[in-house]
């Protein structure tokens, strides 16, 4: 099953016959280890990586460091549910070290990522406090390096 899912996590666009030629494996092996993990929710959706700059995208992402009241019974599961329901809302992890929660954000402006900081994540009872990052470039993302620009490339040197 690792090597299907790493196999699905680098080009889950393949065809299952494809998947099966490259894992020594039979189209219907595949077939059934795919319904498998989705049932068992290891598979929770598929999606294209895109990088924002070559496709245009205007929208901006922050990280967004939130610290937590621990609730008694629950620790920070309810809270942190809470917050991954908002839409804006793209990842939410919880973190060791000096904050406990990251929560991703995606908005059309700096602004918009501003109030749903001001208006909804930080009214929340038990969000102690919030320190909010915005992306400036894509490098990598989920395994894949962005394309490089033409405009960062040097002219060459000649004498």
């Amino acid at each position: 099953m690792d090597a299907l899912l790493d196999l699905l996590k680098k080009e889950a666009r393949l065809t299952t016959l494809q998947m099966a030629e490259r894992l020594g494996r039979s189209e219907g092996e595949i077939e059934e280890m795919i319904a498998t993990l989705q049932s068992k929710g290891a598979i929770l959706g598929y999606h294209a990586v895109i990088d924002p700059e070559q496709a245009g995208e205007r929208h901006v992402s922050a990280f967004i460091e939130v610290k937590l009241t621990p609730e008694r019974d629950g620790g920070f599961d309810r809270l942190a549910q809470r917050i991954a329901r908002f839409d804006q809302v793209r990842s939410c992890f919880l973190m060791s070290g000096g904050y406990d929660l990251v929560v991703v954000v995606e908005g059309n402006d700096l602004r918009e990522v501003a109030r749903f900081v001001s208006e909804k994540l930080s009214t929340i009872d038990g969000v102690l406090s919030t320190a909010t990052h915005f992306q400036l470039k894509v490098y990598k993302q989920s395994g894949f390096l962005a394309r490089e620009s033409r405009e960062d490339e040097r002219l060459a040197v000649t004498p």
